[in-house]
């Protein structure tokens, strides 16, 4: 069935906006009393008919609604550097978000060699990925923001750090996290956080990590985090 993102949606009925229903109209070609579903991004999952079709909308009428549809008993955050090839980036929101993820934060570092990302083209990806998987929970992307800054913001969840340097002080993630937690994991750039950003990060409550024996890249280790968390909270 065929899957729209409604953000808005707080009724019975239901009016597409103008890129979805020319997706709806010109790729698709659906029909009135074709059946679709709709997902809010906050937990609603709805069953909704087409009743109504012109050039530029596509009108709907809600049949079924379920809430908290598929709710998650843990709050991921990944706070990541943006690569240097975006593309790179953007496979790992894709596949964060089908994997399940529920925050993502670019984060610049004294090594980033990628220091600016558009943040409605991540929300894009993002968007499409929520689509095609079927969340009906739409995962956050925050502005991007300096690492530094990023280190001073209030947070009270289990906090992480992946790097490759010294590896008798790091763990793995099942080392140090329990199930059913808030998280919040660092990925750093290609050439790794410096040990002045890693210094900080400790001082700020942040546990040294691990993902393993080899050195991956940015996007894949962001991945593995994502992966190794959802694994925790199966």
């Amino acid at each position: 069935m065929h899957v729209f993102y409604t953000p808005d949606i707080n009724s019975n009925e239901y009016v597409l906006n103008e890129d979805e229903s020319k997706h709806c109209i010109r790729v698709l070609r659906l029909n009135i009393g074709t059946e679709v579903h709709l997902i809010d991004g906050i937990g609603g999952l709805y069953r909704a008919e087409i009743i109504e079709l012109s050039k530029k909308n596509v009108s709907l009428k809600v049949i079924e609604a379920t809430h908290n549809y598929n709710k998650r008993n843990h709050h991921l955050h990944i706070a990541v550097a943006p690569t240097k090839n975006i593309d790179r980036l953007e496979w790992f929101l894709e596949k964060a978000t089908e994997i399940g993820i529920e925050e993502i934060t670019p984060i610049i570092c004294d090594r980033s060699e990628r220091r600016r990302v558009k943040e409605d083209r991540l929300v894009k990806v993002v968007t499409s990925a929520v689509k095609q998987s079927l969340q009906a929970y739409h995962p956050k992307v925050n502005p991007q923001i300096n690492l530094s800054d990023f280190l001073k913001l209030e947070n009270d969840s289990n906090k992480m750090i992946a790097h490759c340097i010294d590896e008798n002080s790091r763990q793995y993630i099942t080392q140090v996290a329990q199930p059913n937690q808030n998280y919040t994991i660092l990925i750093g750039p290609e050439g790794d956080f410096t040990p002045l950003e890693i210094e900080l990060a400790l001082r700020n409550g942040y546990k040294p990590l691990t993902l393993g024996n080899t050195r991956l890249r940015t996007e894949t280790a962001a991945l593995a985090a994502c992966f190794e968390v959802n694994y925790l909270n199966r």
